[in-house]
């Protein structure tokens, strides 16, 4: 298991140095000025200057890319000289000062995202700190939903096999799958947020916290959560549903099933107590997918429902071309979706000794 493990983490590693550097090169290579994005429409030529020389952008591009390695990489090198760009007083961060070689300190510290262009030098690993836990509580909440409606509706649907019951979730399973994402959220935050505001109590936008209108902070709103929870969720209980009902009835045509039904134990028993649990398998699989594909699909239906999350600082970061944010938002859902997938490959090759040879 162990060199399973290993072997998994050393794709990951390589998966995630090809990702950070299609993500430099990308945004390497674009129009525009990056020290000119920072400083606005009235910057002068020598403050332009200052800005290249502070973050690196006088140097080659292949200069800056090893740059760039080395501020994301936990294990870096970095200048005694205040003039050079890795100089260490630069790093506002716990670093641990392993050892030195000449002029230069060898450091194990927290990967460095840099700094945000328009948030006054704010640091990029501090906006996704903010955001990110968002993020990440409208992706669960979105696949509790989908997992636990997906699965009844599926059970359902197998239960009355061809009758009108299974074609109208059919139905709105195709449908529910076809619709893309955004033209949902539209469509429900001006149904349940603005027409019907009166009774939902919902609005059309809103984030987890929410800011007192007389000095007292902030505190939660988990309304907020309900409608996008529900639009993020219906393409993965659309797939979930039609999965559960496969699955259920594929299981329900075995050997033992029908041994069951023999022994006049009923159908709803048979499901509960035989068939359910091995229906689940293929389910298990696909909510592990969409739970990682939630993390960067979230993107619209944040923005759309204005929910402070990691999606909608990503559509602002593009609107502002600021792009330390863009690029230190991408790594961080890259690697975020990369742990995932290990984590769910071990538990397979834990379940089934055979994947792992």
């Amino acid at each position: 298991m162990l060199g399973y493990l290993l072997q998994k983490i050393g794709y990951a590693i390589l998966t995630l140095f090809g990702v950070i550097t299609v993500i430099f090169f990308l945004f390497t290579i674009l129009p525009g000025d990056p020290a000119r994005m920072m400083l606005g429409q009235n910057e002068t030529a020598e403050q332009v200057a200052i800005v290249k020389k502070k973050y690196g952008f006088d140097k080659p591009v292949s200069q800056q890319y090893l740059y760039y390695l080395n501020d994301l990489s936990p294990l870096s090198f970095h200048s005694n000289n205040p003039e050079d760009y890795t100089y260490l007083s630069k790093l506002k961060y716990t670093d641990v000062n392993l050892f030195s070689i000449a002029e230069t300190n060898v450091v194990f510290k927290f990967p460095y995202l840099r700094e945000s262009f328009q948030k006054n030098g704010k640091k990029v690993s501090s906006v996704i700190s903010e955001t990110l836990p968002n993020t990440v509580v409208l992706a669960i909440s979105a696949i509790l939903i989908a997992m636990l409606l997906g699965v009844l509706l599926g059970i359902i649907s197998a239960m009355f096999k061809d009758g009108w019951i299974d074609k109208i979730i059919q139905l709105l399973s195709t449908i529910g799958m076809s619709v893309p994402s955004f033209f949902s959220a539209i469509i429900f935050a001006w149904l349940f947020g603005f027409l019907l505001h009166e009774y939902t109590g919902l609005n059309m936008t809103g984030s987890l916290y929410e800011v007192d209108d007389f000095g007292n902070g902030k505190y939660l709103q988990w309304k907020n959560l309900i409608l996008p929870a529900i639009v993020l969720g219906i393409r993965p209980l659309a797939v979930v549903s039609q999965l559960m009902r496969n699955s259920l009835l594929e299981v329900m045509g075995t050997d033992y099933i029908r041994t069951a039904k023999a022994k006049g134990l009923t159908l709803f028993t048979i499901i509960r107590k035989h068939a359910l649990k091995n229906a689940l398998n293929p389910v298990v699989t696909a909510i592990s997918g969409w739970f990682a594909s939630m993390l960067a699909g979230a993107v619209f239906v944040e923005y759309i429902f204005g929910w402070n999350g990691l999606g909608k600082e990503i559509v602002d970061a593009l609107n502002t071309l600021d792009l330390p944010i863009i690029m230190g938002a991408v790594i961080v859902i890259a690697t975020l979706f990369i742990i995932i997938n290990i984590f769910v490959d071990l538990i397979y090759g834990w379940l089934d000794p055979k994947i792992r040879n």
